[in-house]
């Protein structure tokens, strides 16, 4: 029997409002030989009143899954593994494997003198270092070093590969991709590299020192990829700014003090597909509540505190992840009064820009905040 049976009556104006009869459940049969459908079975599910996330939100405790991602390296090589990765599996998705939307992320784990083959691939990747000493990536032949709350680019189409010095110490990291976006469009290749590595051909950290010097261009510097040449965003020039700009700034009352991390050449966002920002919340801040589209995966890089989000309280501290499904409203809490916070956050707002998807709503009543459920 067609699942197209099911009735999706919904008594509204403008709505699909079709009694079954026995008449029309057997034209539903007969359309389904003929692989077609009834559109006014289905209006109501394909076409909601607002989007209906699948993902749900949730709290990734890093001291709960950091034991367990270090007890991988007992289990699995990164040679066997292809990377040794627990990946982050948001309950509404996991028949795509997402974290939240169509964003994968896993908590990648290397040991000192342990390199991961090169490859590449149709996805566009971001690294955000959680701890650990000598991590590197080497991005089409540019070499990073990398240190905790750094941010790195490994854009979609490049060789890249990650590794860590003999003399560093074990690495953890969060890796976020485009994976089931990429593979929702039916797009996605991978490929290894035939050499399994690649050489370095330039100088190391030389897209950070030739793209990052606060607003300056290189003189003949060219740049006409979709993505950011400055593969590398560094923590402390990053807090620093962040810093500069609280001291000149009420900040936004739905995100305290953000900014977003750009393409030094166009200004626009660093990859194509995702998104990356990162936010402080001043001591004992409480932001207003507001939703939008989109799916938003947070990362926190300092302090703690919680957020409420439809309703529910989320606590989180530093090294926590948790994720905002699109349209779900949220509020941000910092608890600590003497210390801020800072969030780093990876989403699709580059997807939903550039379809002009995007929209945003504030929470008008109880002075902009929820009430909890």
């Amino acid at each position: 029997m067609s699942n197209q049976r099911e009735n999706h009556r919904e008594d509204v104006v403008g709505r699909a409002n079709v009694e079954d009869t026995p008449e029309l459940l057997a034209y539903y049969d007969q359309l389904d030989k003929f692989k077609a459908g009834a559109l006014w079975t289905v209006a109501n599910k394909i076409e909601p009143w607002q989007p209906k996330s699948q993902s749900v939100p949730v709290v990734w405790h890093y001291r709960d899954l950091r034991e367990h991602v270090l007890r991988s390296v007992q289990l699995v090589t990164p040679e066997k593994a292809g990377r040794r990765v627990i990946y982050l599996n948001n309950p509404g998705r996991t028949d795509v494997a997402a974290a939240v939307g169509w964003i994968y992320a896993g908590l990648q784990v290397m040991n000192p003198g342990e390199v991961a083959s090169a490859h590449r691939h149709s996805a566009s990747a971001i690294r955000f270092i959680m701890e650990g000493s000598g991590a590197y990536t080497v991005v089409d032949g540019h070499k990073m070093t990398l240190g905790a709350n750094d941010f790195v680019l490994t854009p979609n189409g490049t060789w890249h590969e990650h590794g860590v010095a003999a003399e560093g110490s074990p690495c953890i990291w969060q890796d976020g991709l485009d994976i089931p976006f990429v593979n929702a469009m039916e797009a996605n290749f991978y490929e290894v590299h035939p050499d399994l590595g690649q050489a370095v051909g330039y100088p190391v950290d030389d897209m950070t020192k030739t793209w990052g010097n606060a607003g300056l261009t290189p003189g003949g510097g060219a740049w006409n990829k979709g993505y950011s040449p400055m593969f590398k965003y560094e923590w402390a020039p990053t807090y620093n700014a962040l810093v500069k700009y609280a001291g000149a700034t009420a900040g936004s009352p739905f995100d305290g003090v953000l900014m977003e991390y750009v393409n030094p050449v166009t200004n626009g966002p660093v990859m194509q597909t995702l998104g990356a920002s990162m936010q402080l919340l001043r001591a004992g801040e409480h932001t207003r509540a507001h939703r939008h589209t989109g799916s938003y995966l947070y990362h926190v890089a300092k302090g703690r505190g919680h957020s409420i989000i439809n309703g529910q309280r989320y606590d989180w501290q530093e090294r926590d992840i948790f994720c905002v499904p699109s349209w779900a409203w949220h509020e941000h809490v910092n608890d600590q009064p003497g210390e801020d916070a800072c969030l780093f956050c990876l989403s699709d707002l580059p997807v939903m820009r550039a379809l002009g998807l995007y929209r945003e709503e504030a929470f008008g009543d109880n002075n902009g905040h929820q009430p909890l459920l």
